[in-house]
């Protein structure tokens, strides 16, 4: 083709006919600059479209990352729900005496000594530039403090996590045997929610101890009250942070949807 076009320049040059030749070059020129913003075009056109799908997949895929954090934090929030209610139960104990039943007493204690931990996805869009797909601000904006506003919940976790361990199931041990409450932990299929299969149900009995519990030393000290008092106050705390959390999974799930709404 170019060399056709070649030949015809060359052919009104030797006719001498230079104002044709003009008109020819300067037309050609304009002929290819024509076809290179045509290619230009569909080449920014193939990319939009390329652009376009990858933040498509990008949200959908964030979209099930929430629904996926958004329900385990409730699960926790739900397990800090029973550890305050048995707290108070287990308070409301030490404070009407009259009121105790001691057949519940080991499946209260269960519910204080668990830790439940919300650990998220955490996509790393921010860290591989793929944030970049998104064009709305606001999501932009909140899946980049994401990561930071974790902390707020898990700081809790971590700080009833260490008291738990160093202070609240020593003082257990040392007042009153701990195999009955362990055995109850299990019987009551205390663990179904931390288990990544849920609705597994193990059967594992270690049986109650024989020697007998003294409920009535454990009520009577004032250690023990301080220890549901902390439990109670760190669930709380918690949940008012995963609260917060859950409104920000929320308000990410309904830019996200509108947005894959738009792109449809």
């Amino acid at each position: 083709m170019i060399k056709f076009f070649r030949n015809i320049r060359h052919k009104l040059l030797d006719e001498g006919k230079t104002g044709k030749y003009l008109k020819y070059a300067v037309g050609e020129i304009i002929l290819v600059v024509i076809g290179i913003l045509i290619a230009l075009q569909i080449n920014n056109w193939n990319e939009d479209r390329k652009e376009q799908a990858e933040a498509i997949a990008l949200l959908s895929q964030l979209h099930a990352e929430f629904e996926s954090n958004r329900k385990q934090l409730e699960e926790k929030m739900i397990i800090r729900n029973n550890m305050i209610a048995a707290s108070f139960k287990l308070l409301n104990y030490i404070d009407h005496p009259e009121k105790r039943h001691l057949d519940s007493v080991n499946s209260h204690l269960v519910q204080t000594l668990l830790v439940p931990t919300f650990d998220p996805v955490v996509n790393d869009i921010i860290s591989s530039g793929r944030i970049q797909l998104l064009r709305n601000n606001r999501l932009k904006e909140l899946l980049t403090l994401w990561t930071s506003e974790i902390i707020q919940v898990t700081e809790e976790e971590v700080a009833w996590g260490n008291y738990k361990l160093n202070s609240y199931s020593p003082f257990l041990t040392k007042v009153i045997s701990t195999r009955s409450i362990l055995n109850q932990y299990w019987q009551e299929n205390a663990m179904e929610t931390f288990y990544l299969d849920k609705g597994t149900t193990v059967k594992f009995n270690i049986k109650n101890s024989r020697a007998p519990t003294d409920f009535a030393n454990l009520f009577e000290s004032p250690e023990f009250e301080n220890h549901l008092a902390v439990c109670a106050t760190d669930a709380k705390i918690a949940n008012i942070q995963s609260l917060s959390l859950k409104n920000r999974i929320n308000e990410i799930l309904e830019i996200i949807t509108q947005e894959l709404k738009e792109k449809q």
